[in-house]
């Protein structure tokens, strides 16, 4: 009985939740202002990633309204707005080109049943396993072939057909230098500057916003002759379209198989990680299989309108917290304020200059390649960066399916290896089992007599990619903050770059909440990784000790508590 209420609760929607604990009118008024403010910062990019993808800008506003209504309605987290995103663009740009826009919304609607059998079966814990090296090795790469996709519009070059593969791309770029248009360039540059301006000054303020609205005025009031949105989709449709099947046909399913199941790959761990850094936000815990669920029926929905692909956005997510979210509804309420702007004031999408649009997806792709942590996993072991550029290099130069499929798999063998080299074996089978024995019995001993305000946690194994996201579930369980978290790490052989960057984001936190990180016992392998990121004994963020003793009297200083004597 206990195990179908806990298998319940895990496929229950937030929503739900929080209607069922109390929901009061002073919610719902932080939530609407919540919702307002992300769509004003969703608007422009809802417009601006459809063109992206090789789509006209209202099909970007559908899947807003759309799956951004039903993720948060349906999905497992507390503050999750969803949306398209910048992980999309080449997927549906490469499907739209092959099997046209009817391709689309079948590898759509197909994604949105893989992610349903996903949620229910499970699965949603297996993301994690999808090593760092690999995650931001393919969103870097997603970033550089947005920014190149980009580089026509923002130039004002005059080309008839832009190829799709890179190197082509920018050749054919190259051979166009000769027809820029100085005021499109202007619109362009302009644009980058102000929110790059806003952003740096005034980060309150809706950049994108801002930018599209002084563009369009200006080249509506200087009569530029540049390209905009009305001038490339002179046909533009206003309102929702009647939900309608695509054209099924057993080799259609065929030939889009491949594409749904990336579609679905990337709407998994594009929200998940969203629910991840949401969850760091705000100190809450989502459902991941019935986010899948949730993000499952909104691809469905989206498809069935003929919207996009869509998944959980995490820059929309954390806007929607620092703009007070508290419930699932400020996401549903980000949705309607779209609806509006659909149903009353779609015709002034036409005035949009193309340049500022592609200004904007210039910042969303520096957003997303994360150069922070590419930077950081370029002084990891060879293993790691090899693995990182890889599949950086495979997205950019071959393809996104190829890229994953090859990242996970040299991953894999990566972690066999350097488990293989962590391997010690005993002669003394019986002295090796005394030895934890009377380990356990001082764990025992110590932690009972632990300072006030000190909490201790024992990692046994490596820390991997597979197990980097359980140990800072683990820590964020604790509640209130302690004055000292002591890891007790002797037993832990291996640390990869996923895990180092779990201790970084927990050591991160902690200093956030102050909140003292004391490193017991620090294998060799583990000590030289955590050296690369300025973790090591010198670093002023942790303190190293040589065993537990040693870090129970750190602790006890630190807590002005009495040390312990064992």
């Amino acid at each position: 009985m206990m195990h179908r209420d806990a298998r319940l609760a895990a496929f229950t929607p937030k929503l739900f939740t929080v209607i069922g604990t109390g929901y009061s009118f002073d919610n719902f008024r932080r939530d609407a202002v919540a919702g307002l403010t992300v769509a004003i910062v969703a608007l422009p990019l809802a417009m601006a990633l459809a063109i992206a993808s090789g789509a006209s800008p209202d099909k970007g506003l559908i899947t807003s309204v759309i799956a951004g209504f039903l993720i948060s309605a349906l999905g497992g987290s507390r503050v999750q707005v969803g949306g398209p995103t910048g992980a999309f663009v080449v997927v549906v740009f490469n499907v739209i080109a092959q099997h046209g826009y009817d391709g689309l919304l079948l590898a759509t609607l197909m994604a949105g049943l893989i992610l349903i059998v996903a949620g229910y079966s499970g699965l949603g814990s297996l993301v994690r396993f999808i090593p760092q090296p690999v995650v931001i090795g393919f969103t870097a790469g997603i970033a550089v072939i947005i920014a190149s996709s980009q580089v026509k519009d923002f130039l004002g070059l005059s080309m008839k057909i832009v190829p799709a593969d890179f190197i082509p791309k920018w050749q054919a770029y190259w051979d166009a230098l000769g027809s820029i248009r100085p005021d499109a360039l202007m619109v362009g540059v302009g644009s980058l500057a102000l929110i790059i301006a806003l952003r740096l000054w005034a980060p309150r303020l809706p950049g994108f916003l801002i930018a599209i609205m002084a563009a369009a005025v200006l080249v509506t009031l200087l009569h530029l002759p540049i390209a905009t949105i009305g001038s490339r989709f002179p046909d533009l449709p206003t309102g929702l379209p009647a939900p309608a099947l695509p054209d099924i046909s057993f080799a259609k399913l065929q030939s889009v198989m491949s594409s749904a199941f990336i579609i679905a790959f990337l709407a998994g761990i594009e929200a998940l990680l969203s629910a991840v850094v949401a969850d760091g936000m705000i100190g809450s815990r989502h459902r991941s299989n019935q986010e899948l669920v949730g993000q499952g029926v909104a691809n469905l929905a989206s498809a069935l309108f003929g919207g996009l692909p869509a998944t959980g956005a995490i820059a929309r997510t954390a806007t929607n917290i620092k703009a007070g979210a508290i419930s699932p509804v400020a996401g549903m309420m980000h949705a309607i304020f779209l609806l509006l702007f659909v149903l009353f004031a779609s015709d002034l999408m036409a005035y949009v200059p193309l340049a500022a649009l592609a200004a904007i997806l210039f910042m969303v792709a520096w957003g997303m390649s994360e150069h922070h942590r590419f930077i950081q996993l370029l002084r990891m072991p060879n293993g790691d960066r090899g693995l990182l550029l890889l599949t950086f290099g495979l997205t950019v130069l071959v393809d996104l399916t190829v890229a994953i499929g090859v990242g996970v798999t040299l991953a894999s063998l990566l972690f066999m290896m350097r488990m293989s080299k962590t391997v010690e074996i005993a002669s003394d089978t019986n002295s090796l089992s005394s030895d934890r024995r009377e380990e356990e019995d001082e764990d025992v001993h110590q932690r009972d007599a632990l300072p006030f305000g000190v909490e201790v946690f024992r990692i046994d194994g490596p820390v991997f990619f597979g197990v980097a996201n359980e140990l800072l579930d683990t820590l964020r369980r604790i509640g209130r903050a302690p004055r000292v978290i002591i890891l007790r790490m002797r037993r832990v052989p291996l640390l990869d770059a996923s895990g180092v960057t779990a201790i970084e984001e927990i050591v991160h936190h902690a200093t956030s909440a102050g909140t003292q990180i004391i490193l017991s016992g620090v294998q060799a392998q583990p000590k030289a990784m955590l050296e690369r990121v300025s973790l090591g004994p010198g670093s002023r963020r942790v303190i190293h000790s040589e065993d537990f003793p040693e870090a129970l009297r750190i602790a006890a200083a630190i807590t002005d508590a009495p040390p312990l004597t064992s």
